[in-house]
């Protein structure tokens, strides 16, 4: 409205915005290092802690990565290396995945409730669940992947091999399944945020990467959820395809 009063964004904020312009020119080319801290003070005549929080800024941004020790350098822009087949074919009563991924260790379980996402997606609020992670590695690239799985227990009650092994590979649980006679659907939603500290441990991530997540939820013909599968990914180094058919 006329009148308001506009409040100049902070310093760092600017700075920050000055530098993306310089990248998206050109000044700064793709694999280069940023002038130093101390260099980019004189520049622009702000303080040291402008300068790091204007850095910071460029890293949320996913516009730069820094090395201890070496600086901070503009990051390539291009597709991630690692590609992640989210697709699921048959063969008879065998089931396989599109990405061949590889354990980096054994499989945890724990039981736990179904809560947040998790519950909406289940439609099941509360409720106890086997809770099942992996650490995966992409065989290519080594680029990382967290995977869960989540089994209701009212699930696994229907079938007990579920029950006395609910760190099967997602594969064997949709054989499963459908040797009890279940016609199954998939439906996933992708969602994107930044990556937790000890998502950033797993995932071998620097401050600032946004993470992609999925969500696989294994459905009866009916409809009713049976299953869900959380993917973590690296947004920096692996990309997630979908293929798409008309039927």
């Amino acid at each position: 409205m006329p009148g308001d009063i506009v409040r100049p964004s902070p310093m760092y904020k600017q700075l920050a915005d000055r530098l993306a312009e310089a990248i998206a020119e050109g000044e700064y080319e793709p694999g280069s290092v940023l002038p130093s801290e101390t260099q980019l003070m004189e520049r622009y005549s702000v303080s040291r802690p402008t300068v790091r929080s204007a850095i910071a800024e460029l890293r949320s941004m996913g516009l730069v990565e820094s090395q201890h020790g070496k600086g901070s350098f503009v990051r390539a822009h291009g597709l991630p290396a690692a590609v992640i087949e989210r697709t699921i074919t048959r063969s008879g009563k065998s089931f396989a995945l599109g990405w061949p991924a590889e354990e980096v260790e054994l499989p945890a379980v724990t039981r736990g409730e179904a809560a947040g996402i998790a519950a909406t997606l289940l439609d099941r609020s509360d409720e106890a669940v086997f809770i099942t992670d992996r650490l995966l590695a992409d065989p290519t690239t080594g680029a990382r992947a967290a995977h869960r799985t989540l089994i209701p227990f009212a699930v696994a009650e229907e079938i007990p091999s579920l029950a006395k092994h609910p760190d099967a590979e997602p594969v064997d649980i949709y054989a499963e399944l459908a040797a009890a006679g279940h016609t199954l659907t998939w439906t996933e939603t992708v969602t994107a945020r930044t990556a937790l500290p000890d998502e950033r441990a797993d995932l071998n991530l620097t401050d600032g990467i946004p993470i992609l997540i999925t969500y696989r939820v294994t459905a009866s013909a009916d409809g009713r959820p049976l299953i869900l599968e959380e993917l973590r990914v690296s947004a920096d180094r692996a990309r997630l395809t979908f293929r798409i058919s008309t039927e």
